[in-house]
């Protein structure tokens, strides 16, 4: 990955997500949490992981897309960028 994101930003929430799941697996695993907590908790972590989505796509943007057009490449990059916009679309 190129620089225009924050790695250890992205890693640090990515580590709290995962330590969500967990959480949620034990909430599985423990008959006695009712269904809805469990829903809840599924639906943070989905927040959670469409934030890191957008995050590198807004330094994606900030960084790649411009740094692309600056140099040129305003066809690759559009088209770069396109896909990213798409594969983001898909995350909801």
């Amino acid at each position: 990955m190129k620089s225009c994101v924050d790695v250890d930003k992205i890693l640090a929430r990515l580590g709290k997500i995962e330590g969500q799941v967990r959480g949620i697996k034990n909430m599985v695993a423990d008959e006695s949490v009712p269904c809805d907590a469990i829903l809840i908790q599924i639906g943070a972590v989905n927040s959670a992981l469409y934030k890191v989505g957008q995050i590198i796509l807004e330094r994606h943007l900030r960084s790649c897309v411009v740094d692309g057009i600056k140099a040129g490449n305003e066809e690759e990059t559009m088209k770069s960028l396109s896909v990213a916009l798409d594969r983001f679309s898909r995350i909801r």
